[in-house]
């Protein structure tokens, strides 16, 4: 059974730092790409990061390009976002994904990831809440 777990998030003044933690089980990396996004009240949901399996292809949102880092650890089985220099419009409930694919597309499954690319097969987290104070 496919599980994604979310922890990491919390209240942290502009400027501050989190990283978030994505524990899973049930699967192996090299047959999905694994993605963070978030949804703010009012908002769409929008991908935010995204890392293919080999860990060597990542992308991010526009937004979050030179302050998010999304990193995987060396067993595969957990997805780091590590968010620095947060801005309020950080504010936002973040999910982990976890998106099915073809080991030899990931590179182009991890950048649809970023875009909102998701299907049915997705798996995601429960959620885990960042807060950024202004």
């Amino acid at each position: 059974q496919v599980q994604v777990v979310e922890s990491g998030g919390g209240l942290v003044e502009a400027g501050g730092s989190l990283r978030l933690s994505c524990t899973t089980s049930g699967f192996t990396f090299d047959d999905y790409a694994m993605g963070w996004f978030r949804q703010a009240p009012g908002k769409e949901r929008e991908g935010v990061s995204a890392i293919s399996w080999s860990g060597k292809n990542t992308f991010y949102e526009q937004s979050v390009k030179g302050r998010f880092t999304i990193s995987q650890d060396n067993a595969k089985t957990t997805v780091y976002l590590q968010m620095d220099n947060l801005k309020p419009e950080d504010t936002a409930m973040y999910y982990c994904v976890a998106d099915p694919c073809d080991p030899a597309l990931a590179k182009i499954a991890a950048m649809g990831l970023v875009r909102g690319g998701v299907s049915a097969a997705t798996h995601w987290g429960q959620g885990t809440q960042v807060t950024v104070s202004s």
